[in-house]
């Protein structure tokens, strides 16, 4: 299968282009075009090879979520010309990432197992184990770092450093508990828990929108909720749909993006494998079937549904 490790276009109007991890973005004055190409990152690090149907599957599944997800906030999504990208304003972020989180997983467990109890300024009580249930969702917000790690913040720090004003910072924690809650009603539907999340957020004409994706794998850590409780009473591992497993497969192979490590081998069978966990995962979110499309030409593909976007518009 054909993948869409990166694009070229040229396309008129156009007032700039940015590439990103995973995505190349194309600005059109206030409004830009974000292509999810197929390439993979983790732990900072763009991996060699990449995953076909990831754009489509993170694409898709962020802009059904922007939709469902519009009436508590406004977001940036105006339009997806193909399933691989996405049309719409572009906004200048604020320099945070908000960061929710309903359980103790991931980066929380390992600053709590350390021995900490607070976190991004939240005080932790003793007794808890990896994977509890918080008695209230938190927010542990970071700062977005344009090269390098992001790193975590407190909500006091931000407004005191002037990151955002209090005001404005008030007003992205209602925000995002609302989207968190939003989020974790259409995950139970589907038998999933939402673990963990991040929102970014910018600002156009003083308005402040909602940006980037939200509740995909590769922003959100999901659990299956039937038999959560009795794994965690066992002290069994947590079933989590999210990126992790490629991170796995990576430390197993005694990669995680220090200096001196050398990405493992991504084979042709590693390849498809990634890619039939990201079909799993997208059917698991969404609840419906995945349907692949024509991976044959896909620049010409976007080009030309884009254009046509474009002619729709004038």
């Amino acid at each position: 299968m054909e993948a869409l490790k990166e694009t070229h276009f040229s396309f008129p109007n156009q007032t700039g282009f940015y590439r990103g991890k995973v995505r190349d973005v194309y600005y059109f004055g206030d409004k830009m075009l974000m292509v999810a190409s197929d390439r993979i990152s983790a732990f900072d690090v763009v991996l060699p090879r990449a995953i076909p149907c990831k754009g489509q599957i993170l694409n898709q599944i962020a802009f059904k979520n922007l939709e469902a997800t519009k009436d508590i906030v406004p977001n940036w999504s105006l339009a997806q010309p193909d399933p691989m990208a996405t049309y719409g304003l572009q906004c200048e972020p604020y320099a945070v990432e908000m960061v929710v989180r309903s359980y103790l997983v991931g980066h929380a467990w390992r600053t709590y197992n350390s021995g900490l109890r607070e976190l991004c300024g939240v005080k932790l009580p003793n007794g808890l184990k990896e994977n509890d249930k918080l008695s209230i969702s938190i927010i542990t917000p970071t700062t977005k770092a344009k090269e390098g790690h992001d790193m975590d913040i407190s909500r006091e720090e931000i407004i005191s450093q002037g990151i955002v004003s209090k005001e404005e910072y008030e007003q992205l924690e209602d925000y995002t508990l609302k989207l968190f809650a939003r989020g974790t009603e259409l995950a139970a539907k589907q038998g999933l828990i939402l673990v963990d999340t991040k929102y970014e957020f910018g600002k156009l004409n003083g308005q402040i929108f909602l940006i980037d994706e939200i509740h995909t794998p590769d922003s959100s850590r999901y659990f299956n909720s039937d038999g959560y409780e009795e794994r965690q009473q066992k002290g069994e591992k947590q079933k989590q749909l999210s990126k992790e497993f490629v991170r796995e497969w990576l430390m197993a192979n005694d990669f995680q993006g220090k200096e001196g490590q050398v990405v493992p081998e991504m084979t042709d069978e590693v390849v498809k494998g990634i890619t039939k966990r990201y079909i799993e995962l997208y059917e698991k979110v969404t609840g419906s079937n995945f349907v692949k499309y024509d991976a044959d030409g896909l620049t010409e593909r976007i080009a030309k549904n884009v254009s046509n976007l474009f002619a729709n518009l004038h």
